[in-house]
């Protein structure tokens, strides 16, 4: 137990023993995974960095912070699986949807989507929390398929800039589920 229970109703329970199976991994707890560290934010484009919380190669999936500290573009790219998204500050949309999502907000999209990602200059950084499935097919000016991006190319991506800003390359081992 994290910390000792004061007047919480429950304060009298005990753990459960070998609450892990013999064969399981343990859960990844990273802590004020939102930082402002740029070091932990691998370049994803010019203007807007991900940091890597949970990846899963079997899946081909993973979950990020993306982040635009100003005004930034995660270039056009279709998801064939679907992606989930949790605004944590900021503000940011895709050119192809009439919404902008703010703190707060949550965007379910479905397989088949190919859009424009764009971070506005809203006074704060943009930190979006992402659950990507499967690959991103970036696209051309025209929507044709120009080059695949799968949880690979993000973690050799990641690996490389970690190894490059002193964390290490290793560190992206730990994110494995």
């Amino acid at each position: 137990m994290p910390e000792q229970p004061t007047t919480e109703f429950w304060r009298t329970l005990k753990p459960l023993q070998n609450s892990q199976k013999p064969d399981a991994l343990p859960e990844v707890y990273l802590s004020k995974v939102a930082t402002d560290d740029d070091r932990y934010y691998v370049p994803f484009s010019e203007t807007v960095g991900s940091r890597p919380l949970w990846i899963n190669v079997k899946d081909n999936s993973w979950a990020d912070i993306l982040r635009a500290k100003e005004a930034g573009l995660v270039n056009r790219h279709y998801h064939p699986h679907e992606v989930f998204a949790y605004t944590i500050s900021g503000k940011w949309g895709y050119l192809e949807r009439d919404w902008t999502a703010t703190a707060g907000d949550f965007i379910y999209e479905a397989p088949g989507e190919g859009h424009t990602l764009v971070a506005y200059d809203s006074g704060e950084p943009m930190k979006t929390f992402f659950i990507v499935k499967g690959p991103l097919i970036w696209l051309d000016e025209n929507g044709d398929a120009a080059g695949v991006f799968d949880v690979h190319d993000y973690i050799a991506m990641c690996r490389e800039h970690y190894e490059k800003v002193g964390i290490g390359a290793d560190y992206v081992n730990s994110l494995f589920r």
